[in-house]
């Protein structure tokens, strides 16, 4: 399957990054809890949990397209144009956002920088490029995955199953072999190979992701007012039941009406979805005046957030563009 010919997974790449942006804008304004009015963190609380299930579908649009290619696998074309195509600007940004970190409204600290590159074998540099910690793991999955579905008919209903109990054992904290984050999160790859072949039950599915979103708000809202502070436990967790079926529920309903979008918004959006990771990578930088300078905390946060999920989201795609224009940089943005 190609993503020049599946529109819906254009659209999954667009929202995911859109909604990646928005978690990041609110940022600052979930960990203020009791130094702003209750109705201002109480939205940027609900938002950041609508917003969970857009790092699992860039995982599971990965598993449709890769798990699902129907060509024979070959190992080296899947290291040249997949793996390292991912790992060595991996690589790259984090060297830049090591860099980056050093900078804040005080100057430039050198001895920051030196940890955060002596740390980057086990630790993001920066706080968006956490994904690929846990993401470029499952690559080594990936060739197994291929090769198990058309071996044996029950692998994939088999292997969702005991993930999703997994899931749930998380979330609940029963530990055991399951609580490992590389099996936590290789479910999502089998869970869009499945969801982009099986029969969608869009009301099902749109069921169980609202009553998860329903859950998720409430109770971060009422672990935090009982805590007296932010408090989440588990319920934002990517690895958790309540954002499986979130994440299944975007998945589904964007698979049965992406195609009743109108041609323009279908241009906007394949154009939107081409510069995907660009966005993902770079939209940090467009938002580093605003944590830095505390631009985010001057209005109450229904406009200053959507406002500056728009500035950052547009600022990302510029650039993303722009790099893609030369050869020289193109290769920095997969």
């Amino acid at each position: 399957m190609s993503p020049n010919r599946v529109f819906y997974f254009d659209l999954l790449r667009s929202l995911a990054a859109l909604f990646v942006v928005g978690i990041h804008v609110l940022g600052p304004f979930r960990h203020q809890y009791g130094e702003i009015p209750f109705d201002h963190w109480a939205v940027a609380a609900g938002l950041n949990g609508i917003s969970r299930w857009a790092v699992p579908v860039f995982i599971m649009v990965s598993g449709a397209l890769l798990v699902g290619d129907s060509r024979p696998f070959d190992g080296r074309y899947y290291m040249q144009r997949r793996v390292l195509k991912v790992v060595v600007p991996f690589l790259i940004w984090s060297v830049f956002y090591a860099y980056l970190s050093g900078w804040d409204t005080t100057g430039f600290d050198w001895e920051h920088v030196k940890t955060r590159l002596s740390e980057m074998p086990y630790e993001a540099t920066y706080y968006h490029l956490g994904f690929f910690y846990y993401f470029i793991p499952l690559y080594a999955l990936i060739p197994i995955f291929h090769w198990a579905v058309r071996r044996y008919e029950w692998f994939t209903q088999g292997y969702l199953l005991l993930w999703l109990f997994s899931s749930v054992a998380y979330l609940f904290y029963w530990h055991g072999l399951w609580s490992y984050s590389l099996w936590l999160y290789s479910g999502y790859l089998l869970l869009g190979y499945y969801l982009s072949r099986e029969a969608m039950h869009v009301w099902l599915w749109g069921l169980l992701g609202s009553i998860g979103l329903v859950v998720t708000v409430y109770m971060v809202i009422h672990l935090s007012v009982d805590a007296g502070e932010y408090t989440v436990k588990r319920w934002l967790s990517y690895k958790t039941l309540n954002t499986v079926v979130i994440a299944g529920m975007v998945f589904v309903m964007c698979r049965r009406w992406a195609a009743s979008l109108s041609p323009l918004w279908q241009q906007v959006i394949r154009f939107t979805s081409r510069y995907s990771l660009g966005i993902y990578i770079l939209h940090p930088l467009v938002l580093w005046p605003m944590h830095h300078f505390v631009l985010n905390l001057s209005g109450h946060p229904l406009w200053v957030i959507p406002l500056w999920i728009i500035i950052s989201y547009i600022g990302a795609l510029v650039m993303s563009w722009i790099c893609a224009r030369f050869r020289l940089t193109r290769w920095l943005l997969p």
